[in-house]
């Protein structure tokens, strides 16, 4: 990992300890910028409201932008429920620890962290609040040689509480929020409470991606619109913000989020895979026009 130290830039924050820092703050945010100098962009995928299948986005956005040729991490941050161990079948799988920090786990070139894969067993429980949450995700942010990455995608837990809220306050300027809805309104009303949440902390978005947008029949092709469609594209239209995709409901996602091989590597020729990676496409130019 680079060092604070050793850095020419003298406009730098981290040059300088802050007025109420102690030693030990300053040396941990000196650790924590040092490691966030190599990751140029900063995603984080969120939703005010849970079971809208957040986590299969992070994963497959990830992949998406991995296959489009950038140097990609992902970093789980559910503290309590971590998906990504089981997502990639890797559940048995511990990281390796190295003079430059731990080595996250390498699924066909993206780069992986999660609490879950820090633990002894994945039916933990994970028994933490307030500022040791806090804690954690400095830790995994910071403890971690992510190397040099073009993006991080960063996998919120639902709603707008410490998980979020720290990432946010460590992630700095380079960050911004990608958030996913269904279309039914008891989940559009809970998503407005992240984009409230974004507007407030000046995090800017990405855009909205609507998820189990319509059910296609696998034997007839017909399209049914099981939790209505559309809700996410009026939402992004009422707050301005860009509407990157609609991605149908599939059963075959979840087949493959249990199975260990995330959908859009298993089934690439799917309306789904093409959504998402529509999607990372729109996230990726919305970069390249800050």
């Amino acid at each position: 990992m680079s060092n604070c130290n050793s850095c020419d830039d003298s406009s730098c924050a981290s040059q300088t300890k802050g007025a109420q820092e102690n030693d030990e703050q300053f040396q941990r945010r000196q650790a924590l910028d040092s490691r966030l100098c190599s990751i140029d962009k900063r995603i984080l995928v969120m939703s005010g409201k849970g079971g809208v299948g957040k986590s299969t986005t992070a994963v497959n956005l990830a992949i998406a932008l991995l296959q489009q040729g950038h140097r990609v991490g992902l970093l789980d941050i559910d503290l309590h429920g971590p998906s990504l161990p089981k997502m990639f079948g890797l559940e048995a799988t511990r990281p390796n620890g190295s003079e430059e920090g731990i080595i996250p786990l390498d699924f066909a070139g993206l780069k992986l962290m999660s609490i879950g894969f820090l633990l002894e067993k994945t039916s933990d429980a994970m028994i933490i609040r307030g500022p040791m949450k806090n804690s954690a995700i400095q830790q995994l942010l910071a403890d971690v040689a992510w190397g040099e990455l073009d993006y991080l995608v960063v996998d919120c837990p639902p709603g707008t509480g410490d998980e979020p809220l720290s990432a946010v306050q460590m992630l700095g300027t380079k960050a911004a929020a990608v958030i996913v809805t269904t279309p039914q309104d008891v989940a559009l009303v809970d998503v407005e409470k992240s984009i409230s949440f974004c507007q407030q902390l000046k995090l800017p978005i990405i855009g909205m991606i609507e998820n189990m947008s319509g059910f296609i029949c696998p034997h007839c092709d017909k399209r049914s619109d099981i939790f209505k469609s559309g809700g996410g594209s009026k939402l992004a239209e009422k707050y301005s913000i860009p509407f990157l995709a609609q991605v149908p409901l599939d059963p075959r996602i979840v087949v493959a989020g249990d199975s260990g091989k995330p959908h859009i590597l298993s089934h690439p020729e799917s309306e789904c895979s093409h959504a998402l990676e529509h999607a990372a496409e729109e996230a990726h130019k919305w970069w390249q026009q800050r």
